[in-house]
């Protein structure tokens, strides 16, 4: 064979060898990459518990944002319908307020981190605006430990709103609109994010063993601090109390207070069930349905238990104290629903809703005008919830609890009466005697035109 068929043969003899090898690469290549892809691609037990708890925080925080709805139609049914616009104003701008003072400062203060506390695990961090996650974020640059920010952001801010509403109820047909709405900014900016970070936010309470589960203490009772100290600053409505006698003043719509109160009681099951703060295992999934029956069970047993007991002492029913012992059954068993059975909840329910028959008119003793009954409602049957919690739950302690209940309650209450004190000062808190007879509607809303407000 001459040299120019070698030259030609070796080419072509290489090439043939080579084809083979050629194809299996080309077979072999698309399997490697579809490998790398599978496995830089999360699987759903792996992002699955994120999406579970941040949807658990979505439906939570809208039912518990319902809550709003429920306070203001419960405020109105129980005010004189010569200041239900009034009413219903503060609790929009309230719940408004609360939006914008979370988002500025709140959230920042009362969820520090590890390295934000200004004054570690009693003071967070002062000014950090809450951003939320990009557009569009990638499954490997989630935090998939948790939830996102936007719903866990949310969800908090809901409690923060309830904070406040607690207190525009105690206050109504005799405080101005804006002096109110002033101290609603401190309360949701700063108060209630301090105290609520030195629990949830891994603060001292947290460290000692303090145990809150959706918030008896941090929500209901601080709410009922806030609101005991604007009632001693501002004083009773006129004519409430007048020769030892206390003389009732009945609401305007006991149809909306009812309405009002089955709101609070669906929005409820938002509060407590999404505060379990996990959704992505058949363990926390179960519990929160638990959580769910606990709440229910508490509500009825604080409504019946209220129902019979103004029967016995009053010789009748008393439909204010039946809707008062409903929610203050839900406060009750707000501090630790999921430990108790049925029944340890429908004690704990009930106990709930004598304590709201029981305290009002030992409130009417002390001359204390609390409108609604939110101090009955929230402090008192927070603070039996609170310290029922070690019944029910392991590595519990009735001193930590009471530690935690007289912290948060003696600063919320020192804290808000130094507020209301200052405003006081400086523009005054009280409408004028006449603004109060003619109704806050016309006072403080100008509806002068509408006299039929002006009514009861």
């Amino acid at each position: 064979m001459n040299n120019v068929n070698l030259k030609f043969l070796l080419p072509v003899t290489a090439a043939l060898i080579a084809l083979p090898v050629l194809g299996f690469a080309q077979e072999v290549a698309p399997a490697e990459a579809e490998a790398v892809v599978e496995a830089a691609t999360p699987t759903f037990d792996e992002i699955g518990p994120y999406i579970m708890t941040t949807l658990l925080f979505l439906i939570g925080g809208f039912l518990v944002m319902w809550m709003a709805a429920g306070f203001a139609m419960l405020e109105a049914g129980l005010v004189r319908s010569k200041n239900v616009t009034t009413q219903l104003t503060k609790n929009v701008a309230l719940f408004a307020i609360a939006g914008i003072m979370y988002w500025l400062i709140g959230y920042g203060i009362m969820y520090p981190g590890d390295d934000g506390w200004t004054i570690s695990g009693y003071l967070g961090n002062l000014w950090s605006p809450t951003v939320l996650e990009p557009v569009g974020l990638a499954a490997a640059d989630a935090d998939l430990g948790y939830a996102s920010v936007a719903s866990d952001f949310f969800f908090q801010l809901m409690f923060c709103a309830t904070t406040a509403s607690i207190v525009s109820g105690t206050l109504a047909e005799r405080v101005k609109l804006w002096p109110f709405l002033i101290f609603t900014v401190v309360l949701t900016g700063v108060l209630y994010p301090i105290e609520a970070s030195w629990q949830w936010g891994g603060g001292w309470l947290s460290e000692a063993g303090f145990y809150d589960f959706a918030g008896s203490t941090l929500v209901h009772a601080a709410g009922g601090f806030a609101a005991l100290a604007g009632a001693l600053v501002l004083g009773p409505r006129i004519g409430k109390y007048k020769d030892g006698r206390v003389f009732p003043m009945p609401g305007s719509n006991l149809a909306l207070a009812t309405l009002g109160t089955f709101i609070l009681w669906l929005g409820w099951f938002g509060f407590n069930g999404g505060s379990q703060l996990a959704a992505g295992t058949v363990g926390d999934i179960t519990d929160v349905g638990r959580i769910f029956a606990n709440t229910n069970m508490a509500a009825s047993a604080g409504a019946v238990a209220a129902m019979i007991f103004t029967q016995l002492m009053y010789g009748k029913v008393d439909l204010t104290m039946v809707l008062n012992g409903a929610l203050a059954g839900l406060v009750s068993i707000t501090a630790g629903p999921l430990d108790p059975s049925l029944f340890g909840a429908l004690l704990i329910g009930a106990v709930g809703g004598i304590i709201a028959v029981l305290v009002v008119p030992l409130l009417d003793k002390l001359k204390i005008d609390d409108v609604v009954g939110a101090i009955p409602v929230h402090l008192v049957a927070g603070f039996w919830g609170t310290m029922i919690v070690p019944w029910n739950s392991a590595d519990t302690s009735y001193v930590t609890q009471f530690i935690g209940f007289a912290s948060i309650g003696i600063f919320m209450f020192v804290v808000s009466l130094v507020v209301w004190l200052i405003i006081k000062a400086v523009s005054g808190i009280r409408v004028s005697e006449e603004a109060e007879i003619n109704g806050l509607d016309m006072h403080e809303m100008g509806m002068e035109a509408y006299p039929e407000f002006a009514k009861g």
